[in-house]
Order: C-alpha cells, then sequence, then structure tokens
C-alpha cells in the first residue's frame, strides 16, 4: 500500500512540474506591462528624457492594445489565418515605428532596431 501512495505521489508530482514548466497557469501580460517592459530595456540601453519616456510609453501601450484587439477579433471571428495575422501585426509594428521615429532621436533609433527590438521578438519553443 505505502509503496502505491509514493508511486502515486511521484506521478502527481511530475505531472505538476510538467505543468509548470509548459507555462500552466501563466497569465499573458497587460498591454501596460509590456509596455513598461520595453521602456525598462530602453531605459538601461539609453536614457530618455521624462517626455520621451511618457511619449515611448504611450506608443508601446497603443501598439500592445491594438495588437491584443487585433488577436481577440480574429479569434471569435473563427478565422485564425496565419498570413492575415502576420500582415495585421507587420502593419501595427510599421505604424509603431513610424511613430517612434518622431520622438526618438537617429541614434536612440538605431540603437532600438539593432539592439533591443530583436530582443522582443516572440521566442518559438523548440519541442
Amino acid at each position: 500500500m505505502k509503496k502505491q501512495f509514493f508511486v502515486l505521489a511521484a506521478a502527481l508530482f511530475v505531472m505538476l512540474g510538467s505543468a509548470q514548466a509548459q507555462g500552466g497557469g501563466m497569465q499573458r501580460q497587460t498591454p501596460e506591462e509590456r509596455a513598461a517592459a520595453v521602456l525598462a530595456k530602453i531605459d538601461s540601453a539609453f536614457k530618455p528624457t521624462d517626455a520621451v519616456k511618457a511619449s515611448v510609453k504611450t506608443i508601446f501601450v497603443d501598439y500592445y492594445t491594438a495588437q491584443q484587439k487585433s488577436m481577440e477579433e480574429m479569434r471569435a471571428s473563427g478565422n485564425m489565418d496565419r498570413d492575415a495575422m502576420m500582415a495585421k501585426r507587420k502593419e501595427l509594428t510599421e505604424a509603431r515605428d513610424v511613430k517612434l521615429k518622431a520622438v526618438l532621436t537617429a541614434e536612440q533609433m538605431k540603437t532600438w532596431t539593432e539592439q533591443i527590438e530583436p530582443g522582443m521578438r516572440p521566442q518559438r519553443r523548440s519541442n
């Protein structure tokens, strides 16, 4: 009886560990939390003024909110066309970059595109 209990407990432990490793129970970040993470990376790469920080934060909150809304609309319509999602994401990203260019200096924009942005792209899981 004890042996069966320990086997059951070990199996339960393994299943719970596996669920956590796969991101089970994790919630998505809000657009404000995502924008704050980007702003922290920008702040560590170069020191923007408070006015620039406020503008950049607004740009990213708007960007992530639009991105989230777009995904929710696609899910609600049942149209999860990968090409359409990629096109919409590209459109939103280009609009975001136009706004960033208006706020950041040329050097800051270069730092953004070469150092920070590549690290912000979603990573694919390798299974």
